[in-house]
């Protein structure tokens, strides 16, 4: 199982468990993983919830896998158009239940950095920015995110640049589930093919793993519907995530 669970597959999955069931969850802009996340709870489970996504659908029922996270297919047979003003709306009136927004650098209370890499001033790079996380990070219920490198420098003791504050309740990285835990991300599980100590040597910040174990396989409906939503291997050819 550790050989066959793939970086891409335990991401996607363990994204997907952050749903539940009745809430309203919503996926962003460039975020092909949470797309296929929010997916794959749509078919693997046997309850149900509202999806929103960046592209405006309600609930879509899209007649093909979509190419991107933005893709318009993700607006076919919707309840109804969402524009980017209605996701900050539902936010700030506290009925966004789940968000997935990205970060460059995440630490240990969980605040993102979108903004720079290095001194505001002198940056080594100069990232996109916050955009709508800024608003949604610190009003949604609950905000997961996800790295495809689990290392230092992603998950660093001390953000270079504070972009986006109120802490993030999970995170995923190819080799970690965390959860916040008393106002820091502690480990939830850790991939059945690492260990404690590996993840340990590769996360920035200091972390809480009383009653964390190996992150239990996927189910067959779950492993069933990500192979249906990636018949060919391309989005994870295209992620390029690797355990080590």
């Amino acid at each position: 199982m550790a050989e066959q669970w793939s970086g891409f597959s335990y991401i996607v999955t363990n994204l997907a468990r952050f749903i539940r069931p009745d809430e309203i969850t919503f996926s962003g802009v460039n975020s092909t993983m949470p797309m296929l996340a929010c997916l794959l709870a749509k078919r693997a489970y046997d309850w149900d919830y509202v999806y929103i996504n960046v592209a405006g659908g309600v609930d879509p029922r899209p007649s093909h896998v979509p190419l991107s996270s933005s893709d318009p297919v993700l607006a076919e047979h919707t309840a109804s158009i969402f524009a980017n003003e209605d996701f900050y709306d539902l936010c700030t009136r506290g009925r966004m239940d789940l968000t997935f927004l990205g970060a460059a650098q995440i630490d240990g209370e969980g605040c993102a950095n979108n903004s720079c890499i290095g001194d505001w001033h002198a940056p080594k790079v100069r990232l996109p920015g916050g955009g709508g996380g800024a608003v949604m990070l610190p009003t949604a219920r609950r905000a997961c995110t996800w790295r495809t490198e689990h290392s230092t420098r992603t998950l660093v003791p001390r953000l270079d640049f504070v972009t986006s504050w109120g802490g993030f309740h999970g995170v995923v990285t190819p080799i970690a589930v965390f959860i916040k835990r008393d106002g820091r991300l502690a480990l939830q599980s850790w991939h059945p093919g690492a260990s404690l100590a590996e993840v340990r040597e590769r996360t920035g910040f200091a972390f809480d793993a009383s009653g964390a174990a190996p992150t239990e396989p996927p189910t067959p409906a779950e492993a069933r519907a990500l192979r249906e939503l990636d018949p060919d291997g391309q989005f994870e050819r295209d992620a390029a995530v690797t355990l080590r």
